[in-house]
């Protein structure tokens, strides 16, 4: 069975009036895991797309940013969209569902995060409301002000982006307290060590981004100072 079979058995309970607590109790360990990492992505990204005013943008384009859709799925992931999107719970409450379900584990919650960017970003642009819905989410996460701006950077092109807040270190770090910051975000974001989170093989494809501002912001540091 393919992951959208099981997303689409998942969200379709949900529909038929499970909640969401239990259908997140019953798929929080690995290898289901990953199946609600993908229900979390596309119900956050289905509310977040009321957030723009844009109902129209496609859905199955959008979710291409996050997850790998083979043609023969392409059917199931929008019904799945779309379920999502026809749920009546707010996504305050997906949002807080999740947070219970990784409790203090914060990288998975920043997995999901950058996968929302990716979606808010498929059609080329970054919305007001957009920045608004991430921010409350963020929130419920437990992420703080720093922490949300971080990950804005890595996907908002004109968004202000500070290298030294990319790899997380204080401005008067030492050389080496940054190279171990850098080879420790290398580190996180290697597909195995996603996947063990709970980030499905499909969405793998969001570790090439954050990759990409790791290393631009080392860079940068070196840049600055040799």
């Amino acid at each position: 069975m393919s992951i959208w079979s099981k997303i689409a058995e998942a969200i379709a309970a949900l529909a038929k009036g499970e909640s969401l607590a239990s259908v997140f109790e019953r798929l929080r360990t690995p290898p289901e895991r990953s199946v609600a990492f993908a229900i979390a992505v596309i119900a956050l990204g289905a509310k977040m797309a009321k957030a723009d005013g844009l109902v129209t943008r496609d859905e199955v384009t959008a979710f291409r940013e996050v997850f790998s859709i083979p043609p023969e799925d392409e059917g199931k992931a929008a019904r799945v969209f779309n379920l999502a999107r026809q749920d009546v719970a707010g996504f305050e409450d997906y949002a807080q569902s999740v947070k219970r379900m990784f409790g203090d584990e914060t990288e998975p919650l920043c997995d999901l995060m950058e996968g929302l960017f990716h979606i808010a970003l498929a059609d080329g642009e970054y919305h007001p409301g957009e920045d608004e819905f991430l921010e409350r989410v963020a929130a419920i996460f437990g992420f703080d002000e720093r922490r949300f701006k971080t990950i804005r950077a890595r996907f908002v092109p004109d968004a202000e982006r500070d290298p030294f807040d990319v790899l997380g270190v204080p401005h008067d770090a030492s050389k080496e307290e940054i190279r171990a910051a850098w080879r420790a975000a290398v580190k996180e974001s290697h597909p195995d060590q996603m996947m063990a989170r709970g980030v499905p093989e499909e969405a793998i494809k969001m570790a090439e981004v954050r990759m990409a501002a790791i290393n631009a912001a080392w860079e940068e540091i070196n840049r600055m100072r040799p």
